[in-house]
């Protein structure tokens, strides 16, 4: 092929004041640099005569040449041949005797007065008073810190020659190359070429020899004198120094209180790496992670890091891999050595000594009687968690909540809240899981929720002791049973025994348990003294509380 090229072209043996003939029969789409008088270059060559004999290859070497242009260490139509080149570039050159070895030729190679062919493609250009070339090919928008010497970095590359050989990668190897920036464990070049990197940051760093391997080369894969060119993508760095590292998203504007170790949390997070890769959500799971902290039972960057929370903030937490899952890292989605980032929103947290917080938003003027435990009270309410997610309202139906205070009916904060108050009064209660639904929650509510109550007291009735259906304001008839056997027959059925509670209640001389049926509470009474349930009191039969609890005294006595 090389003697049709030189057929076509007609060139036959140049004159003694020839010059070299020079034929750029390949040249790359991009040259960044040409070979210039001084610059240390590294080619391969093939030389023959005109008949195509080979005289000499660096290919059958297996070694590429390299050397200084130039500058006279060339023969000197090879000097001029090489200068101009680009990297990737081929030529062929011929060059006349004179150009070449002259008239003596070269014993046992090349005869006298031979004229050369040369074809040659240049694979490397560099100069000592090169620097290192750092192109920075895409950056990430949020960037607030930057790769500094004792650093240790992760990162993924690919090396090539500078001619595009690949010589290595990490891709290949499945994993990053971790190491630490600025203590000699990397070359010159890559040392210098990693500073000031984000995380997500890709860059091309082209390294001359003298910052790379040298005249030495690596192995087999990196020549002597050989400019390296690395593709890396920042994946991730940490300093083995630093701490928890915070930026406050979004903080509401009201935050009365702030967690300490020792509160319970619940919290929903994302989890990702420095490059943004997500290794865990609990929105996947649709669940917050409930945790104490300060106690241990989470790693200890988010020990530290969910530390001072207010209740709705939201929260990044960056945690270094030694105040993480160390060099181990941790299952299969977090590797070691890993700086994890966390995206926390604070649902609720509480303290398992809290009591119920209550807060009055209004109280009537002349306000002399308040509610106590075993009180009948009418009251709407809203409750929803601290987030502001809404659970239930009385008033999604059509009358007021009703309860008897102190009779277990509700839960323990929303009793205690609402004793203590006055018709009309509103209130606002904050009340902890353990004087709420606990962990394991309730219908519609989550575990270790705190919940948070608008309460307004819309009317109440005074109760009766524990166990008492009916009590007296004064002392009971002498003569009771007489009286309640409103026919004089001997025995009172059921609605002579209602006809005479309700003249009792009428006359205020006694008062029932409240209720919202006060039919039943007679009812019950009733069957209380019909003891063998025949549907009628006998005089033996009949007995009042009072006389009943002295029995049972006297019993255990």
């Amino acid at each position: 092929l090389l003697l049709d090229i030189l057929g076509v072209l007609a060139l036959g043996d140049p004159g003694p004041l020839e010059d070299v003939v020079i034929d750029r029969y390949y040249i790359p789409k991009i040259c960044l640099r040409e070979a210039q008088m001084g610059d240390f270059i590294r080619y391969h060559y093939n030389g023959t005569f005109k008949d195509g004999k080979k005289f000499d290859s660096s290919y059958d070497r297996g070694a590429t040449v390299a050397g200084v242009v130039g500058v006279g260490r060339l023969i000197t139509g090879m000097d001029r041949g090489l200068q101009g080149m680009c990297v990737n570039e081929r030529r062929h050159l011929i060059v006349p005797p004179h150009l070449g070895y002259g008239s003596i030729g070269v014993a046992g190679l090349i005869p006298p007065d031979a004229t050369l062919y040369f074809d040659v493609v240049m694979l490397d250009i560099w100069n000592k008073n090169d620097k290192l070339q750092v192109t920075t090919l895409s950056k990430p928008e949020r960037c607030n810190r930057t790769v500094e010497n004792s650093d240790f970095v992760q990162y993924h590359y690919n090396g090539t020659l500078l001619d595009g050989t690949p010589f290595d990668s990490s891709y290949s190897k499945g994993s990053t190359y971790d190491t630490y920036v600025g203590t000699g464990w990397l070359i010159k070049g890559m040392d210098q070429g990693l500073l000031g990197m984000c995380a997500g940051e890709k860059r091309s760093i082209i390294i001359p020899p003298f910052l790379a391997y040298g005249e030495k080369g690596y192995g087999t894969v990196i020549p002597p004198q050989a400019s390296l060119v690395f593709s890396v993508l920042l994946v991730d760095f940490h300093n083995p120094k630093d701490g928890v590292f915070l930026e406050h998203l979004e903080v509401p504007e009201s935050c009365k209180r702030r967690a300490v170790t020792g509160d319970f949390v619940r919290y929903h997070y994302n989890g990702t790496l420095m490059d943004g890769t997500l290794f865990d959500s609990s929105y996947s799971r649709n669940q917050t992670y409930n945790t104490y902290i300060g106690k241990g039972y989470i790693i200890p960057g988010m020990d530290q890091g969910l530390q001072g929370v207010c209740v709705g903030e939201q929260r990044r937490v960056v945690v270094p891999p030694h105040l993480g899952y160390g060099e181990n890292g941790a299952g299969d989605k977090i590797p070691g050595s890993a700086v994890l980032i966390f995206d926390v929103h604070i649902i609720d947290f509480h303290n398992p000594a809290d009591p119920v917080e209550i807060e009055t938003v209004f109280r009537p003027e002349g306000c002399n009687v308040t509610t106590r435990n075993r009180d009948f009270v009418r009251y709407h309410y809203n409750c929803s968690l601290l987030d502001g997610t809404r659970l239930f309202s009385s008033h999604d139906y059509e009358k007021p909540q009703e309860v008897t205070l102190g009779a277990n009916k509700v839960i323990e904060g929303l009793n205690s809240g609402l004793l203590d108050m006055c018709v009309g009064e509103k209130r606002v209660l904050i009340i902890p899981p353990h004087l709420g639904h606990g962990e394991s929650g309730a219908r519609g509510v989550p575990g270790s929720a705190v919940l948070r109550f608008e309460v307004e007291l819309i009317s109440m009735e005074e109760g009766v002791p524990e166990g008492y259906l009916f009590i007296w304001h004064g002392d009971p008839p002498a003569n009771l049973y007489e009286q309640m056997d409103l026919n004089k027959d001997g025995e009172i059925p059921a609605d002579e025994f209602s006809t005479f509670i309700k003249t009792q209640v009428a006359e205020g001389k006694g008062r029932l348990m409240p209720s919202s049926d006060p039919e039943k509470v007679i009812t019950d009474m009733f069957q209380n003294q019909d003891r063998n349930q025949d549907g009628k009191i006998t005089p033996e039969e009949l007995k009042l509380k009072s006389d009943e609890d002295q029995e049972k005294i006297h019993e255990e006595l």
